[in-house]
């Protein structure tokens, strides 16, 4: 099927990317709005979170219920949340109801109404996820290690506190909204059955008169690197490690990619065979690659019983050490198959390259397609990735632990501090 990618810039900075799709009769939509958790106040955390809560209930002409009801009636299958750089909106449904849906969400992010007796049911929204954030142990060590390894800002959740959320009012929501809802920076990416000549016309008209602000500076804090252990009662431990690894835009990517893919990837993977399959240590184990705008890492998770903890942890180490020694030809034969049968599905899904899009033109400032992902894919090779693994062996880990007990962990010369 032939791939072809479309994008235009706007005056105001607005970016349009779209692929179009018309052997399907459905279309979708990706919005990344430059209102990320990056830019919460450190007395705010969650205010980006709150403000995606807040600007849909109720924008243009249409109250909390009527919003809803307009989505509805088109069929759109809609979603929303708020990430480190962007907060985002996107929405899958019939092709011929695209514009209309891109119609109300000019108004989502335009002309929000902000009704004041909506505030507490959002807050209550946003107490909720972070209830489930807390009640997640998984999630709990796997953030702790994200902001431990990327810094404070960088590496925050976007829920916040509940002492934060809190404290937050509705001028301080409209604030955050009027400093970073801006045209300057916002992506919309859509595919689908679409024809790119009208889609363009139609979103100039609904954006063209939307005036840029500008760009607001972050600093990031210093990373904490090393062990650390979060004592909590439970009949399991929790594990997460991460090691440097290379962002999206590198050109190492595919190479790191490809390594982690072996480590990591279905249950012909070494640490699902090794850790799980011939010791049964655990029951859920993973690598996986992971990356901001200018950095990357990979993070590894299991959780296992206390018991058995100990032994999780050696072993995991251990074949992340192995891996530097190289992989084997079946095992990128395997990870090669995995990926084209996940790339086949990409083709048949319009919401999931609508955001593979989006994602593709934030970090990369283009568009790639899958032809050129299966090309890169198809020129992995053994003697390539063993290369970069030779030059680049997972080393330096931090390590935090949840449960009962710490570990031990003797690699980098240091002991596990208690949180």
């Amino acid at each position: 099927m032939e791939q072809q990618i479309f994008h235009h810039t706007y005056e105001n900075g607005i970016t349009l990317v779209a692929q179009p799709m018309p052997w399907l009769e459905s279309a979708a939509f990706s919005i990344s709005v430059p209102a990320g958790c990056r830019y919460d106040a450190r007395s705010q955390l969650g205010i980006a979170n709150f403000a995606c809560e807040m600007v849909q209930r109720g924008c243009g002409s249409l109250n909390s219920r009527e919003f809803i009801e307009a989505l509805e009636s088109l069929g759109v299958d809609y979603s929303s949340s708020a990430s480190l750089y962007n907060t985002n909106f996107g929405g899958a449904m019939q092709a011929a109801q695209l514009h209309d849906a891109l119609k109300i969400y000019a108004d989502v992010l335009r002309r929000p109404a902000f009704p004041e007796d909506q505030l507490e049911d959002g807050r209550l929204v946003c107490f909720q996820e972070i209830a489930a954030l807390g009640d997640d142990l998984a999630q709990r060590a796997l953030q702790k290690l994200r902001t431990n390894f990327y810094g404070s800002v960088d590496g925050r959740n976007c829920e916040g506190t509940l002492e934060t959320v809190q404290s937050l009012t509705l001028d301080d929501i409209k604030r955050f909204y009027d400093r970073h809802y801006r045209p300057n920076g916002l992506i919309i990416a859509c595919a689908g059955k679409l024809n790119f000549e009208s889609l363009q016309s139609h979103v100039g008209e609904l954006f063209h008169d939307w005036q840029p602000k500008p760009e607001p500076e972050v600093s990031n804090a210093p990373s904490t690197h090393g062990v650390e252990h979060i004592e909590y009662e439970s009949e399991q431990t929790h594990i997460a490690i991460a090691y440097p690894g290379v962002p999206y835009s590198h050109e190492n990517y595919y190479l790191n990619r490809g390594a982690i893919g072996v480590l990591s990837g279905g249950m012909s993977s070494r640490l699902f065979t090794e850790v799980r399959e011939k010791r049964g240590l655990c029951y859920t184990v993973f690598a996986s690659c992971h990356t901001l705008k200018d950095k990357g890492a990979v993070l590894c998770y299991s959780g296992t019983t206390n018991e058995r903890a100990q032994e999780t942890l050696d072993v995991i180490i251990a074949e992340l050490q192995k891996l530097a020694h190289g992989i084997k030809e079946d095992e990128l034969r395997r990870l090669k198959v995995q990926i084209r049968s996940g790339m086949v599905m990409q083709q048949e899904s319009c919401r999931g390259r609508a955001g593979s899009i989006a994602g593709d033109w934030f970090h990369l400032d283009r568009v790639r397609t899958l032809d050129e992902v299966n090309q890169k894919i198809n020129e992995l090779t053994v003697e390539s990735i063993n290369e970069y693994l030779a030059a680049n062996p997972p080393q330096s880990f931090d390590i935090v632990t949840l449960g009962p007990q710490p570990l031990e962990f003797e690699a980098n010369g240091i002991s596990a501090t208690q949180a």
